[in-house]
């Protein structure tokens, strides 16, 4: 390795990887896509019908009461669970994703589905603070094993020429799974906590009949490598060395390190903002204007919108579902659009709209408004966060596609994990519900005895029976006299300063490719 490895790429073939290519055209584009596309594909979708469902009840889970079979904790201590959960999601491929590249990416994606069973199963049968924990880490363990693998045969099997197409319709079938998820966990949750755990690991399952007409792209050469390093005529390094030379070129970790401020606001938007739909937005205004004063009766609706029992209000991951059901149908529109800009001014222009959603969603208590934050935001996230994965998996090398693919697990490690120590402590601090309801007993004259007896989670009822106000009077009171907003404009704050880092990396990156 020359010395101005570490800051710039090393080969002319590095450099020109940098720079983008001309794409086909959209029909061009699809009709170019491989039988082995397709079925990496669908493994993703089956993944993450199973990984949404949790994810996009996690949080209503955590705060629920004991009495309602949930966790009963505060945002904070389920920010502990939140931060792990990320780190050891974020950091493991960083190490093992050359584990695909050289042992091969089917059987990876088999032990890692194994492990993923497990931990949805662990979180069914603990019921507990410890036992959600020990289940997330190893459903953590379980992705992080499963995605270089998968998104590593999706890089071998396409070309540079439709690699826009190929990740903006991978990410769309990506959301169709992100979809059904928060579906299925809509209604099972109503049924029991459990049988959301239980129907994902019965899900992931699936991907074992996936897994036998799967073929693996470049099979041959990995092999060939396997059998040159046994025979000591082609030597290998040891994997973490190995990751971590590659990480030590500028143009990778830089890239990496500014990216972060976007999963930052990602994850905000799973883990803090259905608290924030829970305890403040009004989502009957929504019902209202599509179904009548009355609300709707009809169960299929109710299961679509993802409705509480009455079909009079939208649940929180009803809500957030917009977000898996306008990129499941326009992704790959907005993959054409981007493919027409230049990778960084795609990423700097979504990053930009994910961060006025961010704005938005603290503006206001109306259900529309909150419906439209999400709708921008994931207008932003089709422009940003598909180009992140094309751009990192068009400049690694050839052989190392799979480990470059576990590197863009570290800005999700950076930002995920300070999202998750932090943005629960931050609402917990500017906009619990739970929280102000305690402070308003003891204005009202509750004894301080009394309060602390209040179980986690239960302190608005407690409120609304100790003054005998409605709940909409009092949750207005509480959302007037508190500066509830201030969470999100911290979050989108992150969100300006990550466009602007985007912005001058792609004017250093053009200013390389010159040269």
């Amino acid at each position: 390795m020359s010395e101005n490895t570490a800051e710039k790429p090393g080969t002319a073939s590095d450099t020109a990887a940098l720079d983008d290519v001309k794409q086909l055209g959209l029909g061009a584009a699809i009709v170019s896509l491989g039988y082995v596309f397709w079925v990496v594909g669908a493994m993703e979708m089956v993944e993450r019908f199973a990984f949404y469902g949790v994810k996009a009840v996690a949080t209503l889970y955590a705060k629920s009461p004991v009495s309602e079979g949930g966790l009963g904790v505060t945002m904070s201590k389920f920010g502990i669970i939140l931060g792990t959960w990320a780190w050891t999601q974020s950091l493991v491929p960083v190490f093992t994703g050359g584990l695909s590249d050289r042992y091969g990416y089917k059987q990876t994606i088999f032990a890692s589905t194994v492990i993923k069973i497990a931990g949805y199963l662990v979180m069914a049968m603990f019921p507990t603070f410890y036992g959600f924990f020990a289940g997330a880490m190893l459903l953590a363990t379980g992705t992080a094993v499963f995605k270089p693998g998968i998104q590593g045969t999706l890089v071998k099997s396409t070309k540079r020429e439709n690699s826009s197409m190929a990740w903006g319709i991978f990410y769309q079938t990506v959301n169709i799974g992100g979809f059904l998820g928060p579906l299925l966990a809509g209604y099972m949750r109503k049924l029991q906590w459990r049988y959301v755990f239980l129907s994902c690991a019965a899900l992931i399952a699936c991907n074992f009949l996936l897994l036998l007409t799967y073929r693996e792209p470049g099979k041959e050469e990995r092999l060939e490598r396997a059998r040159l390093a046994k025979a000591g005529t082609l030597k290998q390094e040891a994997l973490w060395k190995e990751s971590l030379r590659e990480l030590m070129k500028k143009h990778v970790w830089l890239y990496l390190l500014i990216f972060s401020g976007f999963w930052y606001m990602f994850n905000a938007l799973f883990d803090v903002l259905p608290a924030h739909i829970d305890d403040w937005v009004d989502t009957r205004d929504i019902v209202r204007s599509l179904f009548g004063t009355g609300g709707t009766s009809s169960e299929l609706v109710k299961f679509f919108v993802v409705m509480n029992k009455e079909g009079t209000e939208i649940s929180p991951e009803g809500m957030l579902n917009l977000n898996a059901g306008l990129i499941m149908t326009t992704c790959f529109l907005f993959a054409w659009l981007s493919g027409r800009m230049r990778a960084t001014t795609s990423m700097v222009v979504g990053t930009l709209m994910a961060t006025a959603a961010m704005f938005l969603s603290g503006y206001s208590k109306l259900g529309w408004m909150s419906v439209g934050a999400i709708l921008v935001f994931s207008v932003g996230e089709m422009l940003s966060s598909p180009k992140f994965s094309e751009f990192i998996g068009n400049f690694a090398p050839a052989d190392k596609k799979a480990m470059y693919l576990g590197f863009s697990q570290i800005p999700l490690a950076i930002g995920w994990g300070l999202e998750g120590f932090t943005a629960p402590l931050l609402y917990d601090h500017f906009a619990s519900k739970d929280r102000f309801a305690r402070q308003l007993l003891a204005e009202r004259g509750m004894a301080a005895s009394q309060i602390e007896a209040i179980k986690q989670g239960e302190a608005f009822s407690e409120l609304m029976k100790f003054t005998g106000d409605s709940r909409e009077s009092l949750t207005q009171l509480l959302y007037s006299s508190h500066n509830v907003g201030a969470v999100w404009i911290i979050m989108g704050a992150i969100g300006v300063v990550t466009a602007m880092g985007i912005y001058a990396y792609g004017k250093w990156i053009r200013t390389i490719v010159k040269s």
